[in-house]
């Protein structure tokens, strides 16, 4: 496997440990598998729309995804809270609150998107004009959201759901569900776009019934503690579990809370940005969606080591390890930042014609290429953060990178976005600032994990429970 060789030749320089490596990777490769799944899902309904509608219809996409895609910035923050939960009752061994902790994630990942379900549905069109221009492309906005809204809920239980099972050191299994969902998703989408004409709608339809098919399937395996063809899981329902235990319900807003609040501030931030894009006409918007679409397939690796790290870390901490939790975090740290590298480089060199996969308008190239090689640039400060944010994860020390969050976004990025649309700095606004929104909060991040405050708390929360 790729990933391990790479890991191995790390070993051989000497930057990482060969055994810790193995289990990174081990535990890695099957997340990053599935974000690449959910990312080419993704992807490929802006290519498909961009061949069957045009410029205006990948606009109204990216009009509509920073609203819907909120659900994972919540249900990704609670989710933290999970996987770190999880994870050291795993390491503990304590099965039954195992269960505790999964039931009131979920609860909570549905008491936070069914709201915004309904918000998102009755005021649809006020909410996309908001930050779209172009009728043709505002039109298509509004199409997008008021079908889309509709995976919210399912998109949150699924990283409940995922995040869980990797806390419990198994993630090929999520990776087959939720990759499996991203394919069926590809098919459906690609049905509805090509074959009964249904364009962005049909993009938004295939979202809903993709994550809903996964949801079923994981709920099905919690229920029964296996799936067919897959195997035993490692998590089922235990009518022993104290789903009213209000300590962890107490630990888990405390420990998802602030990465709620960052991922939010990180989607909301798109919602500002999309409107100062806009500015430059729904074309230059089109190259900005598949740049962000491109950088959110380099991204994908973060989100394995990440959950690797917050895993593994997790799991020693549980077991009172503390040299153990963080030579993982170094490990999985070094490891994330060369596998970003090397993602990067190779879509900075070929960024041109990855460009003519989404847009074929000569006009629109150089500027699609542009975003691009300034997406690479970012995302490397996207692997620093993604690889520092693990062990906090783990420790429960998850308010610094939502600090780090807002820094990036409101005084940086979108103050020199803003710029370049009433200074001769034009574009390169755009370009600087996406930059500037990920090296921010990477830096942050990764002071706050140097410092080792995250060992110190959770030292702290391991001698109450004990003395509880």
């Amino acid at each position: 496997m790729v990933l391990e060789q790479v890991g191995r030749l790390l070993a051989r320089l000497g930057w990482i440990d060969a055994r810790r490596g193995d289990a990174i990777a081990e535990l890695a490769w099957p997340r990053i598998v599935t974000g690449l799944a959910r990312m080419s899902k993704a992807t490929a309904d802006v290519a498909m729309v961009g061949l069957t509608v045009g410029a205006a219809g990948i606009a109204g996409i990216g009009y509509g995804v920073p609203y819907w895609t909120l659900a994972y910035m919540l249900g990704g923050g609670i989710a933290g809270g999970t996987i770190s939960l999880v994870s050291q009752r795993f390491g503990a061994g304590e099965h039954p609150g195992i269960t505790t902790a999964v039931v009131q994630s979920a609860a909570l990942g549905l008491l936070t998107t069914l709201p915004l379900v309904a918000l998102f549905t009755g005021m649809t069109e006020p909410l996309i004009r908001l930050i779209g221009s172009g009728e043709a492309a505002v039109a298509h906005g509004v199409t997008y959201l008021s079908i889309a809204s509709w995976a919210m809920p399912f998109a949150a239980l699924n990283l409940v759901g995922s995040r869980a099972l990797v806390g419990a050191n198994e993630a090929w299994i999520p990776m087959v569900i939720r990759a499996g969902g991203a394919i069926a998703n590809v098919i459906l989408s690609g049905v509805l776009i090509f074959v009964f004409d249904m364009g962005v709608a049909g993009a938004a339809l295939g979202t809903v019934l993709g994550g809903a098919s996964v949801t079923g399937v994981l709920a099905w395996g919690f229920v029964r503690g296996r799936l067919p063809y897959v195997g035993a899981l490692p998590i089922q329902w235990d009518a022993r579990a104290a789903l009213g235990d209000r300590a962890t319900a107490k630990r888990l807003v405390q420990v998802g809370t602030p990465l709620a609040l960052r991922k939010v501030a990180q989607g909301g931030g798109r919602f500002p940005m999309m409107a100062i894009v806009a500015f430059f006409g729904p074309n230059v918007v089109a190259a900005y969606v598949v740049a962000l679409r491109m950088r959110g397939l380099m991204n994908t690796p973060g989100w394995g080591f990440g959950l690797a790290s917050s895993s593994l870390v997790g799991q020693a901490l549980g077991r009172n390890d503390d040299s153990e939790a963080e030579a993982y975090g170094h490990d999985t740290l070094r490891f994330t930042v060369a596998v970003y590298a090397l993602g990067a480089l190779a879509i900075f060199v070929g960024a041109r014609p990855v460009s003519y996969l989404f847009v074929q308008d000569p006009e629109l190239i150089p500027t699609t290429v542009a975003l691009l090689r300034a997406t690479c640039v970012s995302v490397m400060f996207h692997g620093l953060l993604n690889g520092a944010l693990g062990p906090l994860r783990a420790g429960g020390d998850t308010t610094w990178p939502f600090y780090g969050q807002l820094a990036g976004l409101f005084l940086f990025a979108l103050p020199i976005a803003y710029a370049g649309t009433v200074t001769p700095l034009g574009l390169w606004g755009v370009y600087l600032a996406l930059v500037f929104e990920t090296a921010i909060p990477a830096f942050v991040t990764y002071y706050r994990y140097h410092s080792g405050a995250w060992l110190a708390i959770n030292r702290a929360y391991r001698a109450a429970q004990g003395s509880a």
